[in-house]
């Protein structure tokens, strides 16, 4: 039988996530909650197996949290944003990470180095005004390496910058969504008292959990004329496919964001010609091939290479 029509498949998809809950979500969110819970509750001695599965968990809390944004638990945005509040990963408000990226699916908009906060790519104009040494870690960040390593830094960095911007230009929601975040990590810093995990090992497993996060967002999107072509599509079903939450399909999640994430293979498997038609073949086998290809080697420039000035 061939594959149905990606519009019949899509028809198909909605009506099954309009009827019900989403269990395989909240089958992972609670494997999240199990793993981080039993990694604090694990007596002293046990550091290694701790840090890694907290890493594990913080990683798939992540992933579960994008899920939030999209509506992936409740029909209610409220609801969503309720759950949503508590961030055991520290850094990152919800209520900002949910306005940024919303923002960011501003397909018109994606890569600019300007309009799209979570563009890699810099102004050409800003990248030549930079010092040689900030030069030299921008080129090390745009390797997959270098990525993982320093990208949570830069990343928060600029987080954090545009976030006090917009506050000295008098957005008061900015404010409240960071006092929105405090109560999570309050309870959280408490929790992790009360166990084995020192504080230090914690905010670690915090780094590494936003170091892994790196991978996939290494190459997510790319330069490319077209707004279509500029989503990736990672066709890996392994480990950090789970652990993304299948945000490999990166291209598929773009054209349809409220499609829950176990239903993204599928629909791109219905619709793989028209997805690699649309996004110009903008495809990788799987991580092992972005990571060998990659690890020490920049993909992109740093400077946006076809980034012009919007006329007044």
């Amino acid at each position: 039988m061939n594959a149905p029509h990606l519009s019949d498949l899509e028809t198909v998809v909605l009506n099954r996530e309009d009827v019900g809950w989403r269990w395989p979500t909240f089958g992972v969110l609670s494997l999240c909650a199990v793993v981080w819970g039993g990694a604090l509750l694990l007596p002293a001695g046990w550091e290694g197996l701790q840090w890694g599965l907290l890493v594990f968990a913080l990683t798939l809390h992540s992933s579960l949290s994008h899920e939030i944004l999209h509506d992936g638990f409740f029909r209610s945005t409220g609801a969503n944003s309720a759950l949503g509040l508590f961030q055991p990963g520290l850094f990152v408000p919800y209520l900002r990470f949910r306005a940024l990226h919303l923002e960011h699916h501003r397909d018109a908009d994606l890569t600019d180095p300007y309009d799209d906060p979570e563009s890699a790519y810099l102004d050409p104009a800003v990248w030549r005004s930079l010092p040689v040494w900030q030069q030299h870690v921008l080129r090390f960040n745009n390797t997959l390496l270098g990525r993982m390593v320093v990208g949570p830094v830069i990343g928060m960095a600029g987080f954090l910058r545009g976030d006090l911007r917009r506050i000295r230009h008098g957005a008061r929601e900015v404010i409240w969504h960071w006092l929105a975040h405090l109560p999570g990590v309050v309870l959280t810093l408490w929790l992790v008292s009360l166990s084995s995990v020192s504080l230090w090992a914690y905010l670690g497993a915090c780094y590494g959990a936003m170091s892994v996060l790196r991978i996939r967002t290494f190459l997510e999107h790319r330069a490319h004329e077209r707004s279509a072509g500029r989503s990736v599509v990672i066709e890996d079903r392994g480990v950090l496919a789970f652990l993304f939450l299948n945000n490999n399909f990166h291209a598929v999640h773009h054209a349809h964001p409220q499609v829950a994430w176990y239903h993204l293979p599928a629909l791109y498997r219905a619709g793989k010609d028209k997805f690699l038609l649309g996004n110009q073949g903008y495809v990788y086998r799987s991580y092992g091939q972005i990571i060998a290809r990659y690890f020490l080697r920049a993909k992109d420039p740093v400077a946006h290479p076809l980034w012009q000035p919007k006329e007044d």
